[in-house]
């Protein structure tokens, strides 16, 4: 009678596992075997650190010195008295204290007041212009503008150099523009100037410098700073 096979019982099916697990644990023994050490015992004393070898430090008991009691003052028996010398001036302590009747009461008490900030106002919108030297006895605003802006033009085209253009090789119409102050004591201040030459902006300039002292603009009853404009227009003749 042959034996029955069980076709689920052939381990032939699993003979590639066997020889895979067999295989990990042959490396893991491998292994194990190539990273195994082992140590010397002297080696292994000589690392070793010892607590009991280290020497107590001893510590010296420090005793008080004996010093000897401070001696007692010595008291004489007899005090000599030092009679007063008549002669002899003391100094006067004068006294420092203050008496409410040396107070004085001031005069007058002024305030200080903090300095402000003058005005600037343009000369064509100023309440009242500056009075040029001859134009005094107009009482009018409008009529002091055009004596001031008449005599300016007839000062300018008095002194104005109109040779310069031509010397520094200028040709057509040529324009300066001058812009400058007349400030609370009519004097000439912040004068500036744009021309197409630098000698002609400072021939400007000297020319507005040299313009007579004027009687200061006033805004409100308060005197301020008026600010002008002037252009100068020349030709320079090929």
């Amino acid at each position: 009678m042959k034996p029955k096979k069980n076709a689920k019982a052939d381990l032939r099916k699993k003979s590639n596992l066997f020889l895979s697990i067999g295989l990990i644990f042959a490396l893991l023994a491998t292994l194990l075997l190539i990273e195994w050490k082992t140590y010397d015992k002297k080696d292994f004393t000589k690392e070793q650190v010892y607590f009991d070898t280290f020497e107590e430090d001893e510590i010296p008991v420090t005793e008080p010195l004996n010093t000897p009691p401070p001696k007692p003052p010595v008291i004489p028996d007899v005090i000599d008295v030092i009679e007063d010398d008549p002669e002899l001036k003391e100094d006067e302590i004068e006294s420092t204290e203050i008496s409410l009747e040396d107070f004085v009461e001031p005069e007058e008490i002024v305030e200080h007041k903090p300095d402000e900030k003058v005005e600037t106002v343009p000369f064509t919108l100023i309440e009242d212009v500056p009075i040029f030297p001859g134009c005094e006895e107009l009482n009018d605003n409008a009529a002091r503008k055009i004596c001031m802006s008449e005599k300016i033009t007839t000062y300018v085209n008095e002194n104005f150099n109109k040779d310069l253009g031509s010397e520094l090789g200028l040709s057509g119409i040529n324009r300066i523009t001058i812009l400058f102050q007349i400030d609370t004591e009519g004097n000439i201040v912040n004068i500036q100037s744009r021309a197409p030459h630098p000698r002609l902006e400072e021939e400007a300039e000297k020319l507005i410098k040299a313009l007579p002292k004027m009687e200061p603009g006033k805004q409100r009853g308060k005197p301020v700073n008026v600010s002008y404009a002037l252009p100068i227009i020349f030709q320079v003749e090929d």
